[in-house]
């Protein structure tokens, strides 16, 4: 599964990482993704869809429909 949450588009964050005797290596940041079930009542299915806890969320906010409707917008495929 991709690091990559499909309503908010966050994606790792890159940096170091320095220990106690300051030796710098590389590290990711990975944000929250989990895969998630959602009914859309207006097709009568259910999608999946790999959200963050901020995409969680905002769909909670907004609505399944309205986050849908803004997916198609954007060109991608559900």
């Amino acid at each position: 599964m991709s690091a990559i949450c499909q309503v908010t588009g966050r994606k790792p964050g890159f940096g170091k990482s320095v220990s106690h005797s300051h030796t710098r290596t590389n590290r990711r940041w990975d944000p929250n993704i989990q895969r998630k079930t959602y009914y859309l009542p207006s097709e009568g299915r259910r999608i999946t869809l790999n959200v963050s806890a901020k995409g969680i969320k905002t769909i909670d906010r907004d609505g399944i429909e309205a986050v849908v409707a803004r997916l198609r917008a954007r060109g991608q495929k559900i």
